[in-house]
């Protein structure tokens, strides 16, 4: 069975793309702890992060570390990693963008509008 994640990179689910390449693909999160929350996830479907082939694991990181860079520079603030694992059976990486008003474990409910805004403000080319 596919996982929500393995439906949103095949379209079947939409989602506020960020970044894709031909081993990993991001998307802002849609209950996020901060603004600009992306979660990084390798379109190989894993569902421990650890269990990935080293290539695949390489791929990921080297994916969360050019996007911790890109959120920090639109964003002007320091990026949280966060690996969970047990939310989607599927592995990933939460990147958060860490503001004053972050609380661990609080959510906040952008509108469409904003999602749509911090889309374009942090999708790559």
């Amino acid at each position: 069975m596919s996982s929500i994640f393995s439906k949103i990179i095949s379209g079947e689910i939409p989602c506020y793309k960020i970044y894709e390449d031909d081993k990993t693909f991001a998307f802002l999160d849609i209950h996020p702890e901060t603004m600009g929350h992306t979660l990084v996830i390798p379109k190989k479907e894993v569902d421990k992060i650890y269990d990935l082939p080293d290539d695949d694991f390489q791929a990921l990181m080297q994916t969360v570390k050019k996007l911790s860079h890109h959120l920090e520079e639109k964003l002007g603030s320091r990026i949280i990693w966060k690996v969970v694992g047990t939310d989607v059976p599927h592995a990933h990486v939460h990147l958060m963008p860490l503001d004053e008003n972050w609380q661990y474990g609080k959510t906040l409910e952008p509108t469409e509008a904003e999602f749509q805004e911090i889309q374009a403000k942090l999708a790559t080319k």
